[in-house]
């Protein structure tokens, strides 16, 4: 037979792509073509058979039975002796009946099969699913042989079981439902696939061919994860076709006036039987909101640091709304404060990343009930304007203004907190974005969050501002009382001790007055010197004396001097012989003495007080124990505090300056110990000293 090559044919591009795609797809049919080679030489009784695609230069063998290696070099052909391009540019059936006998020279002279003695062979087309021949399934005989009408119709059905279109319908409807984006590429690098989801990423409608300009554009969007333009050759899929396998990578898609897209992406290539990249596939998942909700947390954290590691609202404000910011991806935010004396909001500061000129933007006072700020400010709700361009509600003259300085700025999308401690409405934190935003409840979220820590922030701060101008008061009333009180004290206890001492002349009012000039004065005289002592060791300017002393020896004293002084007393003692450490003996004294007092005052009489004193390898621990009236509940460490009285003692009329323990505690403290108070069952009160053997700061 005379066989004669259209050159046309084989080289067509639409024919060529198709091929492409046949071995883009041919990889995961569920049949091998292997098998399919194997089942026609067993159903023509022909001892080789081989499924080959034409390409523009060469032959692949895509299915074979018993090919021998040479044939086929490694799965692939030079078309010089190809049996395959007559088919394909027939687009039917070529047979020989004894190839040594024909009369075209090429079909006669196949070197290598004449070499391996096979003599005959019948080709029919393979087609793709709009039927064009894209190669051959052909079978091979050792022997001369007539090929029958019959065995060439066997051959095309098997043939036609092959057809690219085998279940592409089905899978083209799964794949264009995919809510991820699918993109492929042939070997040259051409993107030849994308999904709907893809084209509509890209801005292309969902249907139809794919658009010529689709590749350019969506090389043109692909942003990494820093913000850089990526070039074609970073993109997964290209890496993938380079033999690389990409496992969940973020990419960005930027489209100008569109929010930025994240996709988690993979890819990975399309092997062909040789081996060789057919291709390449990548899957893109939209991870957008979730790579936010990620930098949310990382938002808080970083907030949370900034907070912690500033002193005042100002210092921590452009930190922290550059960490919210950065989180967003928009370029501006400002903190609003109402502050406490004019009850106005005003700015406590701002961060912008824009690098414009402030115009006016930043630092305006917002008005109550007005704007994005003012509003959020009169109702206590988050504000959300998607729009501002758009937007029929900012109707009064100062938020036509606010919305013309937001316009010119690029501004498009504003969302206001309010910011709070508790129910108290500290502020709002106000925010700015160049694109729209379509995810309002998320944002919100996020704020909310960071506008409450910075009102549990603000509130702290001003608690502590109250707090240190409370304990600047106290102290210059310590110092008034001090020194001011002082010197006329003296004189008057001095006065006082003269007259008590010359009352011969006096009848007995009169001396009973100035017996109680005498006492009362002083007991003023030791309240002012407590409160000296109280603030010279605070303020380090009265030292210790430190010596040894034998503590065991000093409660024993102090014990002795309250029984004589005090009617139906029960004092136990649980004292060692002997314990010693380094000191101050009188400042201790002070401590041991009052601390009994109390135990005697609120006991009722005849109720046991127990002294114990024991000691570990580092530590002393002092105990007074008694049955009285306790200390109520959340008042254990306040009583430690300069004037505070239990509410049980104040309400029984019982007399006392509330200086006492404080100055048990500043001493305790000064010598390096912890004193603390504990209920005792059923009543009463047991406060423990510890001291170090070692003495203060291990002297």
């Amino acid at each position: 037979m005379v066989v004669v090559l259209d050159e046309a044919v084989l080289t067509d591009p639409g024919r060529l792509r198709a091929v492409d795609r046949a071995l883009l797809s041919l990889p995961g049919r569920s049949t091998p073509l292997d098998d399919t080679a194997r089942l026609v030489a067993r159903l023509l009784h022909t001892p080789m058979a081989c499924v080959t695609l034409l390409t523009e230069d060469e032959e692949l063998f895509v299915g074979e039975h018993a090919i021998p290696p040479e044939l086929s070099l490694n799965r692939r052909a030079p078309l010089l002796y190809s049996v395959c391009k007559y088919v394909v540019s027939a687009d039917a059936a070529i047979l020989s009946r004894d190839m040594t006998e024909e009369t075209d020279e090429t079909l006669r002279k196949h070197p290598l099969l004449l070499e391996f003695g096979f003599r005959a062979f019948l080709g029919v087309p393979v087609r793709d699913r709009d039927g064009r021949p894209i190669g051959s399934l052909t079978v091979f005989d050792r022997r001369p042989r007539d090929w029958t009408g019959e065995e060439a119709d066997i051959l095309a059905a098997v043939a036609d079981t092959i057809r690219v279109q085998d279940d592409s319908a089905f899978h083209t409807t799964l794949l264009e439902s995919m809510e991820a984006g699918v993109v492929a590429c042939d070997r040259s690098g051409r993107i030849v696939y994308a999904n709907r989801s893809v084209r509509e990423v890209l801005g292309f409608g969902p249907d139809g061919p794919l658009p010529p300009e689709l590749e350019t554009e969506a090389y043109r969007l692909l942003t990494t994860p820093d913000h850089r333009p990526m070039s074609p050759a970073e993109s997964p899929l290209l890496r993938a076709l380079n033999g690389e396998c990409v496992v969940s990578e973020d990419v960005l898609i930027r489209r100008p006036g569109h929010r930025t897209q994240i996709f988690d992406t993979s890819a990975q290539p399309i092997l062909g039987l040789t081996g060789d990249a057919l291709g390449a596939v990548a899957v893109a998942h939209e991870v957008t909101a979730l790579r936010r909700v990620e930098r949310f947390r990382n938002c808080h954290i970083a907030v949370q640091h900034v907070l912690q590691s500033a002193r005042t609202v100002s210092e921590a404000t452009p930190e922290l709304l550059r960490a919210v910011t950065a989180t967003l991806g928009w370029p501006a935010a400002e903190l609003y404060l109402i502050d406490e004396a004019t009850g106005l909001l005003q700015s406590a500061g701002h961060w912008d990343s824009s690098g414009l000129d402030p115009d006016g933007f930043f630092g305006h006072t917002p008005v109550h009930g007005q704007g994005i700020t003012g509003r959020a400010w009169e109702s206590g709700r988050p504000v959300w304007m998607p729009d501002l361009s758009l937007s029929t509600d900012l109707r009064t003259a100062h938020e036509r203004e606010r919305v013309e300085i937001c316009l010119r700025r690029g501004v498009r999308t504003a969302l206001a907190v309010p910011v709070r401690d508790g129910g108290t409405l500290l502020g709002v934190l106000t925010c700015y974005a160049g694109t729209q935003e379509y995810e309002p409840d998320l944002l919100t979220v996020l704020l909310d969050g960071v506008a409450a820590q910075v009102g549990v922030f603000v509130a702290q701060r001003r608690a502590e501002e109250l707090s240190r101008q409370l304990a600047r008061a106290q102290a210059d009333f310590v110092d008034l009382v001090g020194h001011e009180l002082r010197t006329p004290l003296t004189s008057i206890t001095a006065n006082a001790a003269l007259l008590a001492e010359e009352t011969s002349g006096l009848d007995a009012d009169s001396r009973h007055m100035v017996e109680s000039v005498a006492r009362n004065a002083g007991t003023l005289q030791r309240i002012a010197d407590t409160l000296l002592d109280l603030a010279g060791l605070d303020a380090g300017h009265l030292e210790l004396d430190v010596a040894e002393v034998d503590l065991a020896a000093l409660l024993c004293d102090a014990v002795t001097a309250v029984r004589r002084t005090a009617d139906r007393l029960t004092l136990v003692t649980e004292l060692p012989a002997e314990l010693r450490l380094p000191g101050d003996a009188e400042r201790l004294r002070q401590v041991v003495d009052d601390l009994l007092l109390n135990a005697v005052r609120y006991s009722p009489p005849g109720e046991p007080v127990h002294v114990t004193l024991r000691a570990d390898d580092a530590m002393a621990d002092l105990c007074i124990a008694d049955h009285g009236i306790g200390t109520p509940p959340g008042e254990h460490d306040r009583v430690f505090d300069r004037f505070f009285r239990g509410s049980n003692v104040r309400h029984q009329g019982t007399p006392g300056s509330g200086l006492g323990l404080s100055l048990a505690r500043a001493i305790v403290l000064l010598h390096g110990g912890t004193i603390r108070l504990c209920d005792n069952r059923p009543s009463g009160t047991i406060v423990c000293v510890r001291l170090p053997l070692a003495g203060p700061s291990g002297a």
